[in-house]
């Protein structure tokens, strides 16, 4: 893989991949909450060169002066970067190792964590990532696209890669029909009222031939870049005119059949975000009702556990198929990834590791999917809830 030395990349499952396969020693991890908004964003930058002073105490144990000035270099320059600082959601982590540092914005608060170790912890990224009620949001209109990516209590713009067209002009080129008749849509937020065209006699078929090309260009375009990446599921956003042109011509898997009924533009990120969530939430209290069912029945059977001795051998084998993990918990300790042994108690220097961490990255190793969840949302009191395939 390419290192960097200044990243600041969105979170996918395949920068996660490429997190967790880092071993240049050290690696260093810093997780803090910070805010949207001023003046509560003034203090986030201090409290980022707080920890990195604690990143610097632990380095020092092991490392000289020098050393520790290097591997510190990159975070120094984050700490004084004003514009970072004035974007920022409510999670932030920021990880370094020798040639490598990613500073990564995350729209859930995280609990303050710093860490230096032979490998990054991830777990909260796995959080974000592997969360039930995150989607995807495609506003879409005859003539131009916007996409939004949130959960239950944030929702954020999403910059567009280059290669994603933004309008139907970047879209179809010298295909565009000429000259390109105008489309305004009027009415409110429930999008009652047909969009005006304006033209004369047969361009309008022209529009509809113009917008039907559009739409399939957009749909390639957001499932090879978006949704198949992420495999979040995506709520279309548009007025009920253009729902049935683009479900029509469509082949995303992960196109829903729930839909916001507006105009994208019409409405506030706030208001769009209640609109989304309000089409998302069945489905997500649904499979949230699924995984407890499942593991209920599977520990019924022989087929599940709770006990973490029991999983880390299931998941060295491969057995594990489904597991769970209680966000806000860590157990302290070494996992022997060969055998499945299990050393509990407490880590200094430079062998700081979460137990439940490096068994999540075991299963999803081994072809399974680990799953972090709320301590409310857990089937189970230990932290940990296992689904075995045999």
């Amino acid at each position: 893989m390419t290192t960097t030395k200044d990243q600041r990349p969105s979170l996918t499952h395949q920068l996660f991949a490429e997190l967790s396969a880092i071993r240049q020693q050290p690696c260093l991890s810093l997780y803090q909450s910070t805010h949207r908004r001023h003046p509560a964003n003034q203090q986030d930058p201090i409290r980022f060169r707080n920890h990195v002073k604690e990143l610097e105490a632990s380095l020092r144990t092991s490392y000289s002066a020098a050393e520790t000035k290097l591997f510190l270099e990159p975070f120094e320059s984050l700490a004084h970067d004003t514009d970072f600082w004035n974007h920022t959601l409510e999670g932030l982590a920021v990880l370094g190792a020798p040639g490598i540092f990613w500073a990564i914005r995350i729209p859930l608060s995280v609990n303050e964590f710093v860490a230096v170790a032979d490998s990054f912890h991830t777990k909260p990224l796995r959080r974000f990532l592997q969360s039930v009620d995150r989607y995807q949001v495609l506003g879409l209109s005859r003539d131009k696209i916007r996409l939004f990516e949130g959960n239950q209590r944030a929702l954020d713009e999403v910059v567009l890669v280059p290669s994603v067209p933004r309008t139907i002009t970047e879209a179809l080129g010298a295909e565009l029909s000429e000259p390109h008749d105008t489309v305004t849509a009027h009415g409110g937020v429930g999008g009652e009222s047909a969009p005006m065209h304006h033209g004369h006699g047969g361009k309008s078929d022209e529009v509809d031939i113009d917008a039907e090309r559009f739409f399939r260009a957009i749909d390639r375009a957001v499932l090879e870049h978006y949704s198949r990446p992420s495999g979040l599921p995506l709520v279309l956003a548009a007025l009920p005119e253009h729902h049935h042109l683009f479900r029509q011509v469509s082949k995303n898997p992960f196109l829903v059949d729930d839909a916001i009924t507006s105009n994208p533009d019409s409405v506030s990120v706030e208001e769009l975000r209640a609109l989304a969530w309000r089409a998302m939430e069945p489905r997500y209290h649904a499979r949230l009702a699924a995984l407890g069912e499942e593991y209920k029945n599977a520990k019924s059977t022989g087929l599940g556990s709770d006990d973490l001795e029991q999983i880390a051998k299931a998941a060295v084998s491969g057995k594990v198929a489904t597991l769970l993990v209680e966000a806000n918990r860590q157990v302290a300790g070494q996992l022997n990834s060969t055998t499945g042994f299990v050393e509990i108690g407490d880590n200094s220097g430079l062998q700081v590791h979460d137990l439940l961490d490096d068994l999540s990255e075991l299963v999803t190793q081994k072809g399974g999917q680990a799953l972090v969840i709320s301590t409310e949302q857990m089937p189970t009191r230990t932290g940990l809830a296992a689904t075995y395939r045999y």
